[in-house]
Parts: C-alpha cells; structure tokens; sequence
C-alpha cells in the first residue's frame, strides 16, 4: 500500500500522496517540444490540452485490463451462482457473524490507529525529543513486521491468547505507522499561524490544534487511515491465529474445507464491496486543503516530567507490534530442540523461492506500472483517470480474493497455468502494482519537460532522448517501485497459500504450515529468516530515499 504524502498537499486518492505537483516526464512517443522551460502552469496546461500516443495509451489499457481480471471474473463467478444463491448465502448467520467480525475489527483498528498515529505524529513534530530519528525509525519499524508474525510471537510469548482483543490490539499496533508517517510529514509543513492566533484568543493547545491545524493535516491522515481499514479488512494470518472469524477466514474454510467455490466467491466478492465502500467513505471525508505558504511551527522544548509521559506514546506501538514479538521469536529460536529441528535445505529452498518470486513480482509489477504512470505522469482526462484508476485497483482488493479468482480464472480459461508460478506472480503484481504506479509516476513527473525538449532540438530521436534523460532521473524512483513490490511480496500470506504450485514452499508458507499445526519451535527459524530478508530490501530503500518508510 503506497504513502509518500507532500507535507502539505491534500491528497487525491489512496497513492496520490505520491503524485508530483508539477512538471512532466519525457516518453518515447515520438512527441517533440512535449514541454516548455516556462513552468509548472505552461505544463500543466500542455498535459490537458494534449492527446496521449495511441501506443502508450494502447500499453496503459493493457495494463489496467490485466489489474482488473481478478476483479471481473470473481463478479462473473458470483453472478453464474444465480441471485437466490447469492441471496441465500448473505443471509445465513455465520455469514452476517463474519460480515460483522471483519467491519469491528476495521473500524475498532481504524479508530485506534487514528488516533494513536496522529498523537504519535504530534509528539515527534512539535516536542522537541531527545534523537528525533531514531524515534521516527522505531515508529516505522511495525511495518517490516507481518502481522502473522507479531500473532505468531504472541502466542508463543503468551500461549493462550485469542479473540477480538489481541487482534485489535495487534493490528492496531503493526498499522499505527500507516497514520504516523503522512501525518508527520504533513505536520511538518503545515502552517503555525492560525494555531498561534488560535492561542492567543484563549484557546487550550489541544483546543487550537484541533482548530486550526487538524484541518490541515486531516488529508493525510484520513488516506492513512484508508490503508489501515484495507489492511484490517484483508487480514487473514493474524486472525486466523487468533481464532477470530472474519470474512478472510469464511472464504479460505469454504474454498480449502469444502471446496464451495460458489460460497467463497459470493464471500469474496462480499469482502470487496466493502473495501471499496470504506474507499468511497474516505474520499467523501477527506476533503481538500489548497497549500499556502506559511510559517511551519518548530518543535518546543517541555519539562522532563510530561517528556517522559509523552514517549511512552511513541514506543507503545513498536512495543507491542515489533518487541515483544521478536523477543518471543528469539526465546523460541534460541531453545535446544528448536536449533535440532531445523532443516538446512528445506530452509535454503524456502528462501531461494521467496526470493525468486518477489524479484519475478517485482519486475512484472514495474513493467505493467511504467504505461499506466508514464501515461498519469504527462497527461489528463477522463480516460487517462479511469485507466490510473482502474491501475491502483489492487488498493481494494484483498490477497485471498485475488487469490480466489484467480484460482478460478486458470482453472476455467487457462487450465495449463493452474498452480504454477506464473499465476502466483501475476497475483503479486496485481495485488502490489499500486505501490509501483506511485512511485513510478512520482518519478517520471519530477522530470523536466524542458530537458527532453533540449535533447530533441539537439537531434535526438524521441526514443534516445527518453533513454538518455528520463530513463537516468526517474530509475531511482522505479528502483524504489521495484523493492517496495518485493518487501510486500515476502510478507504475502493468503494470495501464495492459495496459488502456490505444488511442491513449492516460500518462508511465508512454512511459517504458516508449521504454526497452524502448534510447532512453534519448527516454525521459529522461518519466522526469523522472514524478517532478516524482508529488512534487507527495506534498509536498501531507506537509503535510497528519505520518505522510503512512508512507501511501505
């Protein structure tokens, strides 16, 4: 899921954060003099009068179609089970019992995150804070995490542990940072004036944050929250660890149970409607903020009595989300008879196919994202906003459900490809192409027309002077697209438990194997390599750029 947000913008939609404010990309479409050294506005006004080349267009569209296979056959699935079926299948108990599991633990998460994110956010802007970085650094870190993994180090630190309230509890913790990083960014920029005036008329500091500078930052945060209330809802590893039926667990016991694919689609495509019901409801409540330039509020100096009730705020989420798990995962690694189990090469096969798909995921992701942005990146209108659109669908969909449809894509159109790694990686690259698309466009938008348009009149033909000026300045950014594909591909649980060719085994899978069965102990070196070989990717885009864990 993509957050890069401007510090002050008000995003447009769940990646938006990540679009560019101005400039254009060069592309090899044969269009000279695509833009102008006169500025933002000449460029702005260029891309809307502009058309787009039939052939990226063409390329864009063919991208898009891919993203939506998942969607559209999972609706043509449903709709062959006829209405009284569908009718009959919504209406059972156990079915509104998991609707109604799955819309309280997003709401209750969202809530919390909310919150949490936003105060945590407020203490590392405006409270000056001994070694800010490293407090930002450990605010980010539930993000490298998998959720499955925190439930997993739970269970084997605190044996017994189910329910709502420890999959509230995690899932609030491990999503926190999803709110976090867009509103510090946005806290960063946002303007102090108002806040100040707001004080000097009486108002309490909460009182005039709430006023004048919640209207600034509620952007940000409400796309953060989106993410959160996606990711809760797609949840499938941790509360099936915590025996918590949602909607996730409904469709995998009747797709895996019963083989009821009528069932699981008619779930699934339940669990869709109301992703893009709370998608809908953050668009309708994130409004829009016009940036204006002004002084930023620097962070001040408290006493050390409310410092130190102020940070355990920050830490309470890396506490629960990520020590307390890994301190669990290493007492369990740590044991004798969990150093004797472990299984070199069955270890070294799972790492070696965790790797290998999440470079395939990555490169088929990046190329399926590089039309859709290139396209987003230099021009306008309504079919150019359907196509980006329809591009970052994988926002909404839940792995299990592109898991599911895609099942019952090959097994109908393209028997041959059923359970092979071709579909797996397909599924990865729908599922996480939105985070290439953002970063991708972002890059490709940060390109100057106007240098492109110099290497024209210097003779260059339209595909050379792509390759030598846009394709050097915006590698960085598809680089960055690349790794947060694979990281996301490492963590991926219900998508590759239901794809997976047989005989095939990723770190992800082992892990889940060994612990739905109680061997904790067997499941420990899995668990372990997992989150070394998820950090190294995430430290690589650390580096690569500063606003890298606001990507994740």
């Amino acid at each position: 899921m993509t957050l890069a947000p401007d510090a002050a913008a008000a995003p447009t939609g769940p990646a938006a954060s990540a679009r560019p404010a101005g400039g254009a990309a060069g592309d090899p479409s044969g269009s000279a003099g695509s833009g102008t050294a006169t500025g933002g506005r000449a460029g702005d006004a260029l891309r809307g009068t502009r058309r787009p080349p039939a052939a990226l267009l063409i390329a864009a569209v063919v991208a898009a179609a891919a993203a939506s296979i998942p969607l559209v056959y999972l609706l043509v699935r449903s709709l062959e089970a006829g209405l009284p079926r569908i009718v009959e299948t919504l209406g059972r108990g156990r079915v509104l019992e998991y609707a109604a599991n799955s819309l309280g633990l997003a709401a209750a998460t969202t809530a919390t995150a909310l919150v949490l994110g936003t105060a945590v956010a407020f203490v590392l802007t405006r409270v000056r804070v001994p070694f800010p970085r490293l407090w930002l650094l450990a605010s980010s870190l539930p993000l490298a995490v998998p959720s499955f993994i925190a439930g997993y180090g739970w269970i084997v630190s605190t044996p017994g542990i189910q329910g709502f309230v420890p999959s509230w509890l995690l899932l609030s913790a491990v999503t926190v940072p999803y709110v976090t990083l867009p509103v510090a960014a946005a806290l960063r920029g946002a303007s102090g004036d108002l806040e100040g005036v707001a004080r000097t008329l009486g108002r309490s500091p909460l009182s005039a944050f709430l006023v004048a500078t919640w209207p600034q930052v509620r952007p940000a945060a409400i796309a953060g929250a989106l993410l959160v209330a996606l990711y809760s809802l797609s949840d499938f590893g941790l509360v099936a660890l915590m025996r918590f039926p949602t909607l996730t667990w409904g469709i995998n016991a009747a797709y895996s149970a019963s083989f009821d694919r009528a069932q699981a689609a008619i779930l699934a495509l339940l669990l869709v409607v109301l992703a893009l019901a709370v998608v809908a409801g953050e668009r309708s409540a994130r409004g829009r903020l016009a940036r204006r330039p002004a002084r930023a509020v620097q962070p001040r100096t408290v006493s050390r009595g409310v410092l130190l009730s102020l940070l355990p705020v920050v830490a309470v989420a890396p506490v629960i989300g990520v020590a307390v798990p890994l301190l669990g995962l290493a007492q369990r690694l740590l044991q004798a008879e969990t150093l004797r189990s472990i299984d070199g090469p069955r270890l070294a096969a799972a790492v070696g196919a965790t790797l290998g798909v999440a470079l395939a995921a990555a490169l088929l992701a990046v190329l399926l994202a590089l039309p859709i942005a290139a396209l987003a990146a230099r021009y306008r209108g309504r079919l150019v906003s359907a196509v980006e659109s329809v591009g970052y669908l994988g926002h909404a969909l839940p792995g299990i459900v592109v898991g599911l449809s895609l099942v019952f894509f090959s097994l109908a159109v393209v028997p041959a490809l059923y359970q092979t790694t071709a579909v797996l990686v397909f599924a990865y690259a729908v599922l996480f192409m939105p985070k290439a698309i953002g970063t991708v466009r972002a890059g490709l938008g940060d390109v100057p027309s106007s240098l492109v348009s110099v290497a024209r009149t210097l003779g260059d033909s339209p595909l050379r002077a792509w390759m030598r000026v846009t394709v050097p300045l915006a590698l960085p950014s598809v680089g960055v697209g690349a790794l947060l594909v694979a990281i996301a591909t490492m963590k991926e649980l219900p998508a590759t438990l239901l794809l997976r060719p047989t005989g095939i085994e990723t770190l992800a899978t082992e892990l889940w194997n060994r612990t739905v069965a109680f061997e904790y102990g067997a499941a420990a070196p899995y668990a372990a390599v997992l989150v070394l070989v998820a950090a190294v990717p995430a430290m690589v885009l650390s580096g690569i750029r500063s606003t890298a864990k606001e990507e994740l």
